[in-house]
């Protein structure tokens, strides 16, 4: 486990080497919804590519609400499981229309009632649409904690809750993108790059690649 004095050398230290912003794009609500839902088994800037037309086409939760779904899927597929995440995203929209009243709710256990949205989806929403604190833990998010020592387990709700114990609650949401953006530059799966490592001093990693 480590301390929050630590912890907060460890983001200073991040916040020096990237200059983070929120990988998805999206000008409300309703656009970071749906874009967390595609985002899922696939990459961000894939996700980018096709919202904009999809946006376009559907600009709220009441058109898409009553998208058919074959011509989303259309739009959607180079995100891949394109059948099932058409039928998410149109369920959502309805959801949020007729339980809703057209608003996107801003609880975790409410947002987790939504289609296509657990438990990481819902911190993404509440972080970047409400700017609630909150610390969605992603594949990057998991990897960089667990090398760098927040936590040793691998299930997700166990690493949230660590890094949340060692995080100061107004550092979450920084954390979370700086832990992405360097487990993409840096903090690799496989052979990461330990010698540019800017927290190299802080890391409990043992296969370290220097």
């Amino acid at each position: 486990m480590i301390d929050k004095a630590t912890s907060k050398k460890i983001i200073n230290r991040l916040k020096k080497h990237y200059q983070v912003s929120a990988p998805l794009r999206f000008t409300n609500l309703y656009q970071l919804c749906i874009a967390v839902v595609l985002s899922a088994q696939t990459t961000d800037n894939q996700v980018n590519r096709v919202t904009p037309l999809l946006f376009k086409k559907y600009p709220d939760f009441h058109s898409l609400a009553q998208a058919d779904i074959s011509d989303v899927e259309e739009i959607i597929k180079s995100t891949g499981f394109y059948h099932n995440k058409a039928k998410h995203i149109v369920s959502l929209a309805r959801t949020i229309v007729h339980t809703f009243h057209g608003a996107v709710p801003n609880t975790r256990e409410e947002l987790m009632r939504l289609p296509g949205v657990g438990r990481k989806s819902a911190n993404v929403i509440l972080a970047f649409g409400f700017g609630i604190p909150a610390i969605p833990v992603d594949t990057h998010v998991a990897r960089v904690a667990n090398r760098i020592g927040y936590t040793d387990s691998k299930k997700p709700i166990a690493i949230e809750m660590a890094l949340m114990e060692s995080i100061t609650q107004s550092h979450w949401i920084t954390a979370h993108l700086l832990f992405i953006y360097h487990g993409r530059a840096v903090c690799y799966a496989r052979k990461p790059t330990c010698s540019s490592c800017p927290i190299i001093s802080y890391c409990h990693f043992e296969n370290k690649n220097l």
